[in-house]
């Protein structure tokens, strides 16, 4: 029953796309038309230039007509594009608003009105030519496929006296059928060739196009960027007000059964202890996780404060200097807290240094970020791998358009230096 009924609609929706594409290239037929005359005008002036020197004067006349004509046929064809079959035609870039003298030449030599004048004044015409073969093609079918209707609307006494008119009317008849079978083809691969010209033309340009898609892309990136430091603040929030202040419940009261119930033997004393202890370093393992994910002093107090935190945790001494007139945004914040935490833990296991400085300042809309130490250096980041270390840190910064770059000579000092665009 369902496979009748759309057998019995199929029929009805392809003569509404037929109607709707022939409608859409009968429309566009007087806007392809348009610049013809002044083109015409044209080379007629150009063609009087050789007996009426005035003519020189006249010559601009048909090329500022035509300049100022495209935005409205332009216009025009984006209107019947959207009402006929409901497309939208992209909008190329445009020069920014203004009225002196600078942003009218920005426009007049912008390629995206050069390039709608070559579609008006030069595919036009073209589209045109095969606007009426098509048209001229649906007319021929309707009028052959309609021949007897045509043929009884004459005197009967015609139609008696010549009987042979039945068969050419036959073979009329199925020209037109042929030709209103080929008609809805020949109309949907002439728009879908219209429609392909204005978007090249009428539309944004590759380049233009690739553009837009990287600021998509990099909008799209920020807004993930950001929606995974919220979440990564959420997952501190939730570990810091539950499961660490579970386990703190948890340790003080083992503390207390330890410290009041003296009475209980020696294997039972030993299992709270060993709890209680096991519970002290839950914590502090939490504690770590929690920084690892996003301290909370960060968010409260800024860079200064939660890298003075990271460097008051290390065994060695790190002189750290923040100068920031104004806090970055969070994301950027978080990165380069993670980058001088990660470098600074890098610098404890690996470098062998004696000692470390972290400095942290703005120059414009960049954030700099440096850490030096004193060891041994032979840091290498063209082999560093597996996501950690250098490489991680480098894929980190990358995340936000930022640059990373390590100077380790062997034998000392290792200079990491990281520059990040902070948002205006």
């Amino acid at each position: 029953m369902q496979l009748t009924t759309w057998l019995r609609l199929v029929p009805g929706r392809s003569f509404r796309r037929a109607g709707h594409r022939t409608a859409l290239v009968a429309a566009g037929l007087p806007l392809h038309l348009a610049v013809v005359p002044l083109w015409l005008w044209l080379l007629g002036v150009m063609a009087a230039l050789v007996r009426a020197p005035i003519a020189v004067a006249v010559t601009p006349l048909p090329v500022l007509l035509t300049l100022m004509v495209t935005p409205l046929l332009t216009v025009g064809q984006r209107r019947r594009y959207r009402a006929l079959v409901g497309k939208d035609l992209p909008r190329p870039a445009v020069p920014g608003p203004g009225r002196n003298w600078k942003s009218a030449v920005r426009r007049l030599t912008g390629r995206a009105l050069w390039r709608q004048v070559c579609y008006h004044a030069v595919a036009g015409p073209l589209l045109a030519v095969l606007d009426l073969a098509v048209l001229a093609v649906w007319a021929a079918a309707l009028v052959a496929a309609s021949i007897y209707v045509w043929i009884w609307a004459l005197p009967p006494q015609w139609r008696v006296t010549d009987l042979g008119y039945t068969t050419q009317a036959a073979y009329i008849t199925a020209v037109g059928l042929a030709l209103l079978f080929l008609g809805p083809r020949l109309t949907g691969a002439l728009v879908r060739l219209e429609t392909r010209a204005a978007e090249v033309l009428l539309g944004p340009s590759r380049t233009e196009k690739l553009a837009r898609r990287v600021a998509d892309l990099a909008e799209s990136r920020a807004g993930v960027l950001d929606a995974a430091d919220a979440e990564r603040r959420r997952i501190e929030r939730d570990l810091h007000d539950g499961a660490q202040q579970r386990l703190v419940a948890l340790a003080v009261n083992l503390g207390l059964a330890r410290s009041t119930l003296g009475d209980l033997p020696a294997d039972a004393r030993r299992v709270i202890d060993e709890a209680h202890r096991e519970a002290k370093e839950a914590i502090a393992e939490l504690n770590d996780l929690v920084r690892g994910l996003h301290p909370a002093v960060l968010e409260d107090r800024g860079l200064d404060a939660a890298l003075s935190g990271v460097a008051a945790r290390l065994p060695i001494p790190v002189r750290v200097a923040v100068d920031l007139p104004q806090r970055p945004s969070p994301t950027v914040e978080a990165v380069a807290y993670f980058v001088v935490s990660e470098a600074l833990t890098n610098v404890v296991k690996h470098a062998q240094a004696t000692r470390a400085e972290v400095t942290v300042e703005r120059i414009g809309e960049t954030l700099l970020v440096v850490v030096a130490d004193d060891g041994a250096g032979g840091a290498d980041l063209a082999v560093a791998g597996g996501g950690t270390g250098l490489a991680g840190l480098a894929k980190r910064v990358a995340s936000v358009d930022g640059t990373f770059s390590c100077r380790s000579p062997a034998g000392g000092p290792t200079v990491i230096t990281v520059e990040l665009l902070c948002a205006p």
